[in-house]
């Protein structure tokens, strides 16, 4: 903006130039770090956007190239998607904005915006909307419901967003600008903010205050602990006899992990992780046990279970990581849970919540902690658990010199193939959880597995997300994707976006012919994994059961794209096979998919987690009646309230 303006002037825009303007001026500063916090847009412009929001990025492209860059993606889901995974890897404080056309443009952008929402992570939608002043109506793709024909497609954003608004006359845009910026920076609120935009009023002149427009600073809140909840927690911790630390995607967003890792060393604190917590400790850190939970290591989750104190440090305590309740058997076990969000961290009736930051709170706890150490007794049933599950990792990940690798000698072989920094994506499936037991995370930034809403076809479009924040910060490490082919089916036309801007990911096709994951969790509920095997359609049978598999092509499809393919072989040197060529693809500098067929039926070792899926408790099915009978036998361990 010039500098010569002044409050109270003005300039005539469309809604949908000072929008956009708008957003190229926000600035996130959290301590020392300033970013724009909306550095760019995605969009599919059509019926709705095209002549509004559209135009203004025509325009503003124009007239200052670069100051707000659009990218084009292939399907609207995958925009938010690639919103996440760049707010992801930039911690929070920045993201992109995506636009949308009227109806099943929009309504394609619901599921990035219960991902964002479910993960924490900030994502700012922009779907359109049919006319507010209802001129023509309806209009092409309006929905219509006769007991209330105010509500449109846009309005099912209401519950998946962290914020919600409608622009429905142009003088509104302000005040809802400035408060969707509020809850996107804001720690404890963020997640989906939507601006729903009437096709109308995108294009309709409004007198936009040029204060409006200039540069505005929004500080991220890091609050200190308030010193009684903080009393409170180190005098349980004081008492503790056998602590453990469960540190969640709070941990990295708020930057804490030199400071857990400071606390771990000075109290001998045990450390286990959630998915999203995954690098808050490099695995080889002493006071590291690996994932806790259902999908977690016998060394975590052995401890936890003996657990008299649980540190809850950003977590939202997802079933998964309480293993259904049923992780925490210590009969007087107790919470601390420290997050910026009351909801989470006052989660299993604690007492001993503290609504702060996470990396405040650990300063201000080693401080008031100075002199504890964990008893001796604990801290060796820490190193020898934590040994023996390293020598269970080991064997997994170990080539079997098999016809075909199973997923743990996969992981394994990718791992080999990968440097220290750089960064695995993934989030559906079998591999999360195969991931969260081997996957050995050695950087912060490392490990980035979207498991709150753990969404099929996430992984190519949240790979690019986080490709185009590290290429923001000037961060060459790569970017590798591993998604099975049931994913792979969801959504890899974002494989074309990255031909397009020549961004480079790698890709690892997973081919094992189905839906592994739901095919074993079929298999544990009696169900005998029905449904879950890609075969032809057996006209005789009726179903899908047979022997014969479809002759789909997953390399021939990437490599349609205009995308470098490498296919690896079967055999009994196909692990190292897999490495090289997970290898040869980091060392182009094109995006490259490799596809590699594995055994489904390989399982992961075991972690002593445990996940309540609900079993019929009536069936004809033996399969069924035996995992209904496992199923009681299970929930015995089960604890509706913890505290």
């Amino acid at each position: 903006m010039p500098t010569h303006l002044t409050r109270g002037q003005t300039r005539r825009m469309t809604v949908g130039q000072a929008l956009l303007e708008f957003l190229a001026h926000q600035w996130t500063v959290d301590g020392d770090e300033r970013e724009r916090t909306v550095p760019g847009v995605l969009g599919i412009f059509g019926h709705g956007n095209v002549a509004g929001f559209g135009q203004a990025v025509k325009e503003l492209h124009e007239r200052e190239p670069g100051l707000m860059p659009y990218h084009q993606a292939r399907n609207e889901q995958a925009m938010v998607h690639q919103a996440v995974g760049y707010a992801r890897m930039r911690r929070r404080r920045a993201t992109l904005a995506s636009t949308a056309s009227v109806g099943p443009g929009s309504s394609n952008m619901l599921t990035g915006a219960a991902l964002a929402t479910a993960n924490r992570l900030p994502a700012l939608l922009l779907p359109s909307d049919t006319f507010a002043t209802r001129v023509a109506d309806p209009v092409l793709q309006q929905l219509e419901l006769p007991h209330d024909t105010g509500v449109q497609v846009t309005d099912a954003f209401r519950p998946l967003s962290r914020y919600f608004d409608r622009v429905q006359r142009p003088e509104q845009l302000f005040s809802i600008a400035l408060a969707a910026m509020r809850v996107l920076t804001d720690p404890a609120e963020t997640g989906a903010v939507t601006i729903a935009l009437p096709e109308d009023v995108q294009a309709e002149a409004v007198d936009v205050p040029v204060e409006f427009l200039a540069d505005r600073e929004w500080h991220v809140s890091r609050p200190l602990p308030q010193p009684h909840a903080l009393a409170r927690a180190v005098a349980a911790l004081r008492d503790a006899r056998s602590p453990l630390v469960v540190a969640g995607g709070g941990v990295l967003y708020s930057g804490a992990e030199d400071e857990l890792r400071a606390f771990a060393e000075a109290t001998g604190i045990p450390v286990a992780t959630t998915q999203a917590g995954g690098g808050s400790l490099p695995w080889d850190h002493p006071q590291y046990l690996g994932g806790v939970g259902a999908t977690g290591s016998t060394a975590a989750n052995r401890v936890a279970r003996g657990a008299d104190v649980v540190i809850g440090i950003g977590t939202r305590y997802s079933d998964f990581t309480t293993a259904s309740r049923s992780a925490f058997q210590h009969p007087d076990v107790a919470f601390v849970n420290i997050n910026v969000a009351s909801f989470d961290a006052y989660k299993h009736g604690t007492q001993l919540a503290v609504v702060a930051d996470a990396r405040e709170t650990l300063v201000a706890l080693a401080d008031a902690l100075a002199g504890y150490r964990v008893p001796a007794e604990h801290a060796e049933v820490v190193a020898t658990e934590r040994a023996a599950w390293n020598d269970v990792v080991d064997a997994a990940l170990a080539p079997t010199a098999a016809e075909l690798t199973g997923q743990p000698e996969l992981i394994g072989a990718v791992h080999a193939a990968t440097e220290p920094r750089d960064v695995v994506v993934q989030a559906a499936g079998s591999l999360p959880g195969d991931l969260h037991k081997l996957w050995r995370v050695r950087d912060p930034l490392g490990y980035h597995v979207e498991y709150a809403f753990s969404c099929m076809g996430y992984e190519i479009a949240g790979g690019l997300g986080a490709r185009r924040a590290l290429d923001a910060a000037g961060d060459d490490r790569d970017v590798v994707v591993l998604v099975g082919d049931g994913s792979y089916l969801m959504l890899h036309t974002e494989l074309v976006t990255a031909v397009a801007e020549g961004l480079k990911i790698v890709v690892v096709i997973v081919q094992n012919h189905g839906y592994a994951s739901i095919g074993n969790l079929s298999e544990s509920v009696g169900s005998e994994r029905f449904g879950t095997r890609y075969r032809r359609y057996d006209d005789a049978r009726g179903d899908f059961e047979g022997d014969e598999r479809l002759p789909v092509d997953l390399a021939a499809n990437a490599r349609s794209y205009g995308l470098d393919v490498i296919e690896v072989e079967p055999g009994p040197e196909v692990t190292a096979r897999i490495t090289a060529a997970v290898k040869a693809a980091k060392a182009s500098d094109r995006t490259t998919v490799v596809h590699v067929t594995t055994d489904p039926l390989v399982p992961a070792p075991d972690g002593e987690g445990w996940w309540d899926v609900p079993v019929a408790q009536v069936s004809a099915l033996p399969s069924t009646r035996r995992a209904a009978e496992r199923h009681a036998a299970e929930r015995k361990s089960q604890r509706p309230l913890l505290s």
